[in-house]
């Protein structure tokens, strides 16, 4: 039986799989979430930097005119953006405005690194030597602590985190109120994660799935690994993929702005304990790859970011 939503710590349930908007085309995000919707998705996964929200709540509203679907049955993710650390709720409000939206169901921090709020640019403030322009007078847990006011207020429903270690989990926990109820990471073949996953599932925390498919390219549809079990189910190495994730008790948010690879990426099969060994030999194999490594020039903590 194919999971087709997990329970979050609040209570309230998250789809599987949802649908991604990073890096979705200008002017295409409008027309993706529409399709998304109409093809059945009830989970759609935003953010403030990803500077595409008021297309995002374009493809919402539509959906909501046309009786696809009422607000209350589309579970609507967004994130807090790095320059915004000391003002949480005006990011969320920006967020709020440009969804057309009262309220989201989860309000994640997009990286716990503060960035100047002053800088020379709203979003990737620099440095004159060229590196990021950090706020370091800040922490990531007083941020958080910024981030628990905010259910009270009934514009978010649940908080959460996005590109947390393990480290940085231990720093967070023992300090806040609120466990978050999400951590959003890159997580695929080539990069399992097992130990944040444990980690994770100890404390009561959902692991949400990005980059599913190896990142830009999909590079893992390559792997003999995945084409074998695709080839064994019939089904795309997508699929495959997709369905690793959400087996690992992962939910997944895949992007895409093509209507047939939207409604594709919502067939999640079951896969058996060989496809997953499979699978999972990937990196055991060739190392880890992470694709998604922005120069902060800040160490996050992950163990495959540490010197050897």
């Amino acid at each position: 039986m194919v999971q087709s939503s997990f329970k979050l710590n609040t209570g309230a349930s998250i789809p599987a799989v949802g649908l991604g908007t990073w890096q979705s085309s200008p002017g295409a995000v409008t027309d993706a979430v529409y399709h998304a919707l109409k093809s059945g998705y009830r989970h759609i996964d935003c953010a403030y930097c990803y500077q595409n929200e008021d297309e995002v709540g374009k493809g919402l509203a539509r959906a909501f005119h046309e009786g696809i679907c009422k607000r209350e049955d589309v579970f609507i993710t967004t994130k807090l953006w790095c320059t915004f650390h000391r003002k949480v709720e005006d990011n969320l409000d920006l967020s709020l405005k440009s969804l057309g939206l009262d309220y989201v169901d989860l309000y994640l921090m997009h990286w716990p690194c503060p960035m100047n709020p002053n800088g020379n640019h709203p979003l990737f403030p620099r440095l004159p030597d060229g590196s990021r322009d950090l706020d370091k007078e800040w922490s990531h847990i007083t941020t958080y602590k910024s981030m628990e006011k905010l259910p009270e207020t009934g514009k978010v429903k649940a908080i959460g985190v996005c590109n947390y270690s393990v480290k940085y989990l231990k720093e967070l926990l023992p300090n806040v109120k609120i466990i978050p109820a999400v951590n959003q990471v890159e997580n695929h073949p080539y990069l399992p994660q097992e130990d944040l996953l444990e980690f994770c599932k100890s404390k009561g925390i959902l692991l949400t799935a990005y980059s599913p498919l190896g990142s830009t390219g999909s590079p893992l549809f390559a792997e003999k690994a995945v084409q074998a079990v695709a080839h064994k189910h019939n089904v795309s190495p997508g699929t495959v993929l997709l369905s690793y994730a959400v087996a690992r008790g992962n939910s997944v948010i895949p992007k895409s702005v093509t209507p047939s690879r939207i409604e594709e990426n919502l067939k999640i099969i079951s896969l058996e304990k060989s496809d997953l060994e499979a699978l999972g030999s990937i990196s055991k194999d060739q190392g880890t790859k992470r694709y998604v490594n922005p120069p902060f020039g800040v160490n996050f903590g992950f163990p495959d970011q540490q010197e050897k």
